[in-house]
């Protein structure tokens, strides 16, 4: 059982107060609030580490490299990655996907076909379509029932030995779906196609055994579970990593520069071009150190008890509906009142201290889908209380009697 008054007391911005009210924040699927055991290892790094790493010699520049080099063996253990260089240290998901994306691009030709979950974010659909573009492969799309849960014998039918890449979230960030990863990481190595899963939404709530799915790609951001901004990782086995020209070019991805020929370093440096964010990788692990000490199946019940609650007290309001009413699903409720534009409830949600996110989330298609303009969406976390959902659950109450 968590102690959740103990765990609030971790994060400072709980304590203060919006519009005059205290902060609810439900905001969660967008970014984590961070705790104040990161936000001191950031303030540690500058204050007694601030050097640039694997090029110096001096003592702040190898202590520094000595700690960033940790949070990835951090981040390898945390997702049971089998080889250290398998962790690239990127700018977060979209960064991750993109570099993917980009590596693709040398190994497609016209008539390849790509399957994407009809879930996904905007991160993990542009890309491929520019793809596409540049490369003459055919975008499929998996389509999705109304519960909001992918069509899998749809995905069955798409699946040919044209298909190179199949992408798809983990979980959707608008309709808090958990997708069937792991049948459909198998069904696509059948037909030697490679998976890339886009895990942003899913690693707040689920610690993925990335050997066990046998996944060729996985991405996440830090900045979702209580990490900074601005950092995150691409695992990738190691074969396809090999088979992937470099994304960028600059210092630190080189072995040997001249100008007739520069030959490329070895994984994981090839794909980490330039000065990282130091400071974020490094709190990156601190941040995985503070949920595990929270432990992730304790996180996974008390959010799915959230979850359970809130969805029946929003219920209890006439002319509310929810999207996304999968079996399987993370503690995101996306929700619309008949008559009332989302953008108009999350306004009067604010005034009362309540944040959380309306509009299409990123996932314009999903809205199409459902021919709605977007939702007001309320995400949890372990240290979001009953009492707070009490309080959402009266103010969407509250702003459906001013509005209507």
């Amino acid at each position: 059982m968590l102690d959740v008054t103990k765990i609030r007391a971790d994060f400072p911005i709980l304590d203060r107060e919006v519009n005059g009210k205290p902060l609810v924040y439900l905001d969660n699927a967008a970014t984590s609030q961070t705790p104040k055991h990161v936000i001191d290892v950031i303030v540690d790094y500058y204050q007694r580490l601030n050097a640039n790493i694997h090029r110096g010699v001096h003592t702040l520049s190898q202590e520094a490299t000595d700690a960033y080099e940790q949070a990835r063996l951090k981040v390898q253990k945390h997702f049971n990655i089998a080889k250290t260089h398998e962790v690239i240290l990127t700018s977060g998901t979209t960064h991750s996907i993109n570099l993917v994306a980009n590596g693709f691009g040398a190994l497609l030709q016209n008539g390849d076909e790509l399957l994407v979950s009809a879930m996904e974010h905007h991160s993990n659909i542009v890309p491929w379509q520019m793809l596409c573009e540049r490369t003459g492969a055919m975008l499929k799309v998996i389509p999705m029932n109304i519960d909001g849960e992918l069509v899998m014998e749809a995905f069955d039918q798409l699946l040919s030995e044209r298909t190179k890449l199949v992408f798809c979230n983990h979980v959707s960030n608008a309709l808090g779906t958990i997708n069937p990863i792991k049948e459909i990481i198998a069904k696509a190595h059948e037909v030697g196609a490679a998976v890339l899963v886009d895990g942003a939404q899913a690693a707040p709530h689920i610690q993925a055994d990335l050997q066990a799915l046998d996944v060729d790609f996985y991405t996440i951001s830090a900045h979702k579970v209580c990490g900074p901004t601005g950092v995150g990782m691409l695992y990738g086995k190691e074969a396809w990593l090999k088979k992937l020209p470099p994304y960028q070019g600059g210092g630190e991805m080189i072995a040997e520069v001249t100008f007739d020929k520069t030959t490329y370093a070895e994984l994981p440096h090839k794909f980490e071009a330039g000065t990282p964010n130091i400071c974020g990788g490094i709190a990156f692990g601190a941040a995985l150190d503070y949920m595990h000490q929270i432990g992730f199946d304790a996180i996974a019940t008390y959010e799915h008890g959230l979850l359970e609650y809130a969805t029946q007290e929003l219920l209890k309001i006439g002319g509310l509906k929810i999207y996304g009413t999968a079996v399987e699903k993370t503690a995101v409720i996306s929700f619309n009142i008949e008559g009332i534009h989302p953008y108009d409830i999350g306004t009067i949600l604010d005034k009362l201290g309540i944040a959380v996110r309306t509009g299409h989330h990123c996932a314009q298609p999903i809205m199409d889908f459902y021919q709605i303009p977007g939702t007001v969406r309320a995400s949890f976390s372990f240290y979001n209380t009953k009492e707070e959902v009490d309080v959402l659950v009266a103010g969407v109450a509250r702003a459906k009697n001013m509005l209507l």
